[in-house]
């Protein structure tokens, strides 16, 4: 129980009794004692306390000796009431709000061996065994207590009636604390008394477990508990600047780690709990294929489109480079999806992918491949939109007499993109200067044959025809080696391209023979092909720029096509159409366009191919571009060293 001394206020002046304090002396007790009303609540008769109004705190003028009745009055003072056994309010908010973590760099200094430069009592100061007892009365927490200091020339005194003072003055004002919170008062009188009786200050030698708590993080605290929950929020993504920054990405506490900067856009938890992605969805937030997820990848709804065709001629050796073929100097970036048709397609297939795949690179995969007899089919499309698309299916046609010899016929792939359904078609028709009706047969036989969807549903069944393939897709790109020639002989061909300073082509479509047939109106009915701007790509000697010298003087023409279709005008944008004249394996040259193609938002009931790729055909392709970059290095190295000249 605390001394008389820490609840009757000494009649010296403030400072005298500083002094005494600081120099370890007990107060003087001789002289007369007047109670405090300031720190002792009043009690009723039935023993229930009061809250009176406090006066203003001051230093009373000395009692007089000859008034026994305040000399009896001064003897009987009440004991201060016993805190309550829990915690007090600065655990609270106050106390966590202006608490300070360590940081990244304190935690390391901890972790070597060194101590914090914030810690504990306990930690920085050793125990004595003569003060290790803990203060009476002290709360668990003492976020309201100033810090406390060492008092020069404490030597001596009594340690024990010092802690009971402080205790008793400690104890008693967080009662008044809790009092005028219940109460919802203003603390303006605890203020007050806090600013002018200062409390002296405390050796550090005393240990407690009070102390310790206040310096340390208590994680079996609830309100600990819940806050540290509530930080458990995404880091700051930088994909625009009206998305708020995260709390986790400016702390500066222990978590500079978990800092992301990320250009994958956020999810939030309540999309994925409001289950809006159902099927049949098409405009609800978190569809797979709706609006929102269409506009993250194309904002203008417009997917780059790659149409190649090449006549192989059989041949085994392949370019040394594909460059020219694949990623042309005319297009600053490359496009969303690669599509190439090869005719007379080499006898090692694989390895034609294998080539594909490695001067793409790691961006994109194989989404498909279909082959039929010598014509092959490879569908590439960049790695981010694996997940838009649906399964790819494939049918095939032999336009041949003896249908095991496959050359001739025609490989159809579709596949629908986010709302968007796709139709490749490559096909190689009859060759032969005047078969122009055969090849519209072929043309025919087509069109009725190829068994096109058949899983993945229709996008606009009302305007599909069962006669018609072309019919029930939006979007229809028809390329190959359709053998339409160049009509009047080799000798007027010839006498366009010389011409200086450059070849009119437009006079020497004016005798092509598809050009003509679609016209009429008996081929490739609703489709539409870019200017030509390149000169005849059949018939070249191999490895050279001239035409066919031969005896058999094939006429040069423009065999090698690419046509496009639609169901909604304007949708296909042609961008760039032309030959590759560096590729010289073949008697072909390969023949590309550039497009862009509308993209429509989807719905999410159709069979997804879910990232289905060629991974072993992508691993392959990795691990060629490494060890061609690493023979590249070494070249460099070899050159190098070659070129210096030592002199002895």
């Amino acid at each position: 129980m605390p001394s008389k001394s820490a609840c009757l206020r000494h009649t010296e002046a403030p400072g005298q009794l500083e002094g005494r304090m600081l120099q370890g002396q007990p107060p003087n007790t001789e002289k007369k004692l007047i109670p405090t009303p300031s720190f002792l609540p009043a009690t009723d008769s039935q023993g229930s306390e009061t809250n009176p109004p406090m006066p203003p705190f001051s230093i009373p003028a000395k009692t007089s000796n000859q008034n026994p009745q305040t000399k009896a009055n001064l003897i009987t003072p009440q004991p201060p009431i016993r805190p309550k056994l829990e915690r007090t309010l600065s655990l609270d908010d106050k106390g966590w709000r202006t608490r300070r973590f360590r940081g990244s760099q304190e935690d390391l200094t901890v972790q070597n061996g060194a101590s914090p430069c914030r810690g504990s009592l306990q930690d920085s100061v050793a125990q004595s065994p003569a003060y290790s007892r803990p203060l009476p009365c002290l709360s668990t927490s003492l976020q309201e207590i100033p810090k406390p200091r060492r008092a020069t020339g404490s030597e001596g005194g009594s340690p024990s009636l010092w802690s009971d003072c402080l205790s008793g003055m400690i104890s008693t004002s967080l009662d008044l604390l809790h009092r005028d919170a219940a109460s919802g008062g203003p603390p303006s009188r605890l203020a007050s008394l806090h600013a002018s009786h200062t409390p002296p200050a405390m050796d550090l030698n005393i240990a407690s477990s009070s102390l310790r708590t206040a310096n340390k993080v208590d994680p079996e605290h609830t309100d600990y508990k819940l806050r540290m929950q509530t930080r458990l929020v995404r880091a700051h993504s930088n994909l625009g600047p009206s998305r708020p920054r995260s709390p986790l990405a400016g702390d500066d506490h222990s978590i500079h780690s978990a800092r992301s900067f990320s250009l994958l856009a956020p999810i939030r938890t309540k999309d994925i709990r409001s289950r809006s992605y159902l099927e049949g969805s098409l405009l609800a937030s978190g569809a797979l294929l709706g609006a929102e997820e269409l506009a993250r990848y194309f904002p203008d709804r417009n997917m780059a489109l790659f149409v190649a065709t090449w006549n192989m001629q059989g041949q085994k050796e392949l370019p040394a480079s594909l460059d020219e073929f694949l990623l042309p100097t005319e297009a600053d970036y490359t496009q969303d999806l690669y599509v190439i048709g090869i005719q007379e397609g080499c006898s090692d297939r694989r390895e034609w992918e294998t080539r594909l795949q490695e001067t793409l690179g790691p961006q994109y995969v194989l989404l498909s491949s279909a082959a039929h007899g010598v014509l092959y089919m490879s569908l590439f499309i960049r790695r981010d939109l694996i997940w838009f698309c649906s399964e790819v299916e494939y049918s095939t046609v032999t336009t041949r007499i003896v249908s095991q010899i496959k050359t001739k016929g025609a490989l159809g792939v579709s596949f629908t993109f986010f709302g968007t359904s796709f139709l490749f078609i490559t096909s190689h028709f009859t060759s032969g200067d005047g078969k122009v009706a055969e090849r519209l047969l072929d043309y025919s036989r087509t069109i009725q044959a190829l068994a096109l969807p058949r899983n993945v549903p229709d996008t606009n069944p009302y305007r599909s025809s069962a006669g018609d393939v072309t019919t029930r897709f939006d979007e229809v790109f028809w390329f190959g080696d359709f053998n339409f020639r160049l009509s009047g002989g080799r000798v007027a061909v010839e006498a366009f391209l010389k011409q200086k300073p450059e070849v009119d082509v437009l006079a020497l479509l004016q005798h092509d023979q598809l050009t003509r047939e679609m016209k009429k109106g008996s081929i490739f009915r609703g489709f539409e092909e870019a200017e030509i701007h390149f000169l005849p790509s059949y018939k070249f000697d191999i490895g050279k720029d001239t035409y066919d010298s031969t005896s058999k003087q094939r006429t040069p023409s423009y065999t090698d096509r690419v046509l496009y279709k639609s169901r909604h005008k304007g949708d296909i944008c042609p961008m760039k159409y032309s030959s590759c004249p560096g590729i010289k394996t073949s008697d072909h040259r390969p023949v590309y366009g550039l497009f862009q193609v509308k993209v429509r938002p989807g719905r999410d009931n159709i069979p997804l191919a879910a990232g289905k790729f060629d991974r072993e055909l992508y691993l392959i392709g990795i691990k060629r571009r490494i060890s061609k970059e690493i023979q590249r290095q070494e070249a460099l190295k070899s050159q190098s060293s070659s070129a210096v000249c030592t002199v002895s």
